[in-house]
């Protein structure tokens, strides 16, 4: 296996979008990249390939599924594009169909070592139906999950009260999407609690928790009403992750992870973000920080609202 080799399935907005970030860093000296769309696919690496005196050299190929069998990441974009007013659960049934067919195709270069990041959207669900139908260990098939939800929520944090982002630690937890909750109850600025801190500048607490949820939760809505779709974000979100696998940082960010069971068994059998700890080998650890009762009640409830969803699919 080439430890730094990443592959790519699905050359659309997202994926070229985390092809191009992944070609300027310095750690990864291999990028294929397949789509159906072949020319589309060749296009984007002579546009990088012509920048390489640049960056560090790598390589970068408009690839086909035998190519990934020595990747040590491979990516999958490819789906239909959420619409604007379109829930992501509502992508699912497009994107099943999507799924089978890259999957079949998939199955027989997989190593032992390789691990599989969804990004196609509803993720958790997809990430689980990757799971149930490649049968290989879950710590190696993650989903994008919160990671740019969580960071999201730190920019509308900093945003209002004007410290830095690295100096806000919080998480966004469960569904990546409607039913996600906020976990202000383990958020801080730079170890002081949210709540505290917020009072102490005279902030009105609950209104302002209210708001930087809602704020969050909508956030996608806001782009793909402006400008279709989102990419830039996610991108880079997809970079940290990579990141964290290839340079084996033990890094903990809130990925979307097989869950076997959690929260005394209310929990179980299902993909949703938590934070957890992520390797070369994949998902490593859940971690629990001391959350609210009300907020796992939440988190419970999002559990319940995506596994309603896949057992509705009957597969």
């Amino acid at each position: 296996m080439n430890k730094r080799k990443v592959a790519i399935i699905g050359d659309g907005f997202v994926g070229s979008s985390i092809a191009y970030t992944l070609f300027l860093k310095d750690y990864i000296n291999e990028i294929d990249i397949i789509d159906i769309n072949k020319e589309k696919v060749e296009g984007d690496v002579l546009d990088m390939l012509h920048a390489i005196s640049f960056t560090s050299f790598k390589k970068v190929k408009a690839a086909t599924y035998k190519d990934i069998k020595d990747a040590h990441v491979l990516i999958i974009t490819a789906g239909a594009n959420q619409k604007e007013g379109e829930t992501r659960i509502n992508l699912l049934k497009r994107n099943i169909k999507v799924f089978d067919s890259i999957l079949e195709e998939v199955k027989p270069y997989i190593n032992d070592e390789m691990i599989i990041l969804i990004v196609t959207n509803p993720v958790d669900i997809l990430s689980y139906y990757t799971y149930k139908k490649l049968g290989i260990d879950s710590s190696r098939v993650i989903g994008s999950g919160t990671v740019l939800d969580t960071a999201r929520l730190r920019y509308l944090i900093s945003n209002h009260i004007k410290i830095d982002t690295k100096n806000i630690h919080t998480f966004v937890i469960g569904e990546h999407g409607d039913s996600e909750v906020c976990a202000f109850s383990v958020s801080s600025v730079s170890g002081i609690p949210l709540r505290k801190y917020l009072k102490d500048n005279d902030i009105d607490v609950d209104k302002e928790l209210l708001k930087l949820s809602k704020d969050t939760k909508n956030a996608a809505y806001e782009i793909i009403k402006k400008k279709g779709s989102t990419y830039y974000a996610i991108a880079l979100s997809v970079e940290r992750i990579v990141s964290t696998i290839l340079n084996n940082t033990n890094s903990i960010l809130t990925l979307s992870t097989y869950i076997e069971s959690e929260f005394n068994d209310q929990i179980k059998d299902i993909y949703l973000s938590l934070p957890v700890i992520v390797n070369s080998k994949g998902i490593i650890k859940i971690i629990h920080p001391n959350y609210e009762y009300e907020e796992v009640l939440k988190l419970i409830e999002s559990a319940n609202t995506l596994k309603k969803t896949f057992n509705e699919l009957s597969i």
